[in-house]
């Protein structure tokens, strides 16, 4: 009897193994696969798409949707920005949302702006750095990291700030970059990137509530991880983002903007093709895992898409909060997608019960909205057969 159940228990730790073998990854490519395959309907992706191109949803420059890991559906489209960006008038520069040297496309070539999508994946960085045992936990207190800076009649709520609190936009500052279009200097995250040294610009804000206590969308927050990562790691956050997470994915065309102290912009500042961008999302939806390689920890993934604050945006199918990647409602709230959420319509969108990946880009900072993701998982989730 013990040798019989010794031999199950080899056999089940086989299949396990082999199950892990069998696993597919993309390369420089995705296989491809008809909707049909993959059980979706062809015609509603389609109709989907046809909204898109007409600009009936707002300026979408891509729509690609992934199923057990193959590329079932993939369309671009092609917008006028440069009209559009002659007609504000304004003054070019890297952080112009008009101006179409940098957006949305890099220098106009073929990598797309991630928005704050760059924060969900300098969210993976701190993760790597925690399981690499750079950073203790994301309880760790966050202020000692920046004694060289100018922490001068400082409010002494700061000190109570943790990794968790920045990592869930739960830090207490006073900071406005949801009532403010961003193309307004009044808006606080203007403020920070017409700023000289963003870090200081963060640190000298005021604060209004107890870490920990209000959810307050805040990207400088994200911008004092990006400095963290580099006094841990010893790294530029480039550097370290590019040998621990994009080499093993094989994603080797991307561009980080700087800030004028020379920081990789982590609330922001990312460009990549939709793509490879993909790739992060399946790497998610994978539990971190890339080609029998654990990448990020599964504990991270599992803590980053927890569901840790309710925005309370919008109303209805109300937005969830994680360390720094969405959770969105589907389904009468009986599913959540996770998701990555960047200005102008940056769309990384993970539907885990159907092992499903979609990516929209797009730019909307002119007169229209930015894609609904909600509409969006709905569309999906409606051409799903089975």
């Amino acid at each position: 009897m013990y040798e019989l159940a010794k031999h199950s228990i080899f056999i089940f730790l086989l299949l396990i193994v082999l199950s892990c073998c069998n696993q597919y990854y993309p390369t420089d490519t995705w296989r491809t696969a008809t909707p049909e395959d993959q059980k979706m309907d062809s015609k509603l992706l389609q109709a989907f798409s046809d909204q898109l191109r007409n600009g009936e949803l707002g300026y979408i420059d891509d729509m690609l949707v992934i199923r057990n890991g193959y590329l079932v559906f993939f369309d671009s489209y092609t917008n006028d920005y440069e009209t559009l960006y002659q007609a504000t008038n304004t003054t070019p520069g890297q952080y112009n949302y008009f101006d179409t040297q940098w957006h949305p496309y890099y220098q106009k070539g073929k990598l797309h702006t991630m928005q704050s999508v760059s924060k969900s994946i300098t969210s993976l960085l701190i993760g790597i750095a925690i399981d690499n045992e750079l950073i203790s936990n994301e309880n760790e207190l966050i202020l000692p990291y920046f004694e060289k800076f100018d922490l001068s009649g400082m409010d002494e709520r700061w000190s109570k700030m943790t990794l968790k609190h920045v990592l869930t936009m739960t830090t207490g500052i006073t900071w406005d970059e949801s009532t403010i279009p961003y193309t307004d200097s009044n808006n606080s995250c203007a403020g920070m990137e017409n700023s000289s040294d963003w870090i200081q610009f963060v640190l000298n804000q005021t604060m209004s509530a107890e870490p920990g206590q209000v959810y307050v969308y805040n990207s400088g927050a994200t911008m004092l991880l990006a400095y963290i990562l580099e006094q841990t790691t010893g790294m530029e956050v480039e550097d370290y983002c590019y040998q621990n997470l994009f080499k093993p994915l094989n994603i080797e065309k991307y561009y980080w903007k700087r800030t004028p102290k020379g920081l990789a912009d982590t609330e922001g500042g990312l460009y990549l093709l939709p793509q490879d961008l993909a790739k992060i999302a399946y790497l998610v939806l994978h539990d971190g895992i890339w080609k029998n390689n654990q990448i990020v920890s599964k504990t991270w993934i599992n803590k980053s898409v927890q569901r840790h604050v309710n925005t309370y945006y919008p109303s209805t199918r109300s937005y969830r909060y994680g360390y720094k990647w969405w959770i969105l409602p589907y389904a009468n709230e009986e599913n959540f997608a996770i998701a990555g959420l960047g200005l102008g319509g940056q769309r990384p969108l993970i539907l885990p019960e159907y092992g499903i990946i979609a990516v929209f880009t797009g730019w909307n900072v002119f007169d229209k909205p930015s894609l609904d993701p909600l509409l969006a998982i709905d569309k999906i989730v409606e051409a799903v057969i089975e």
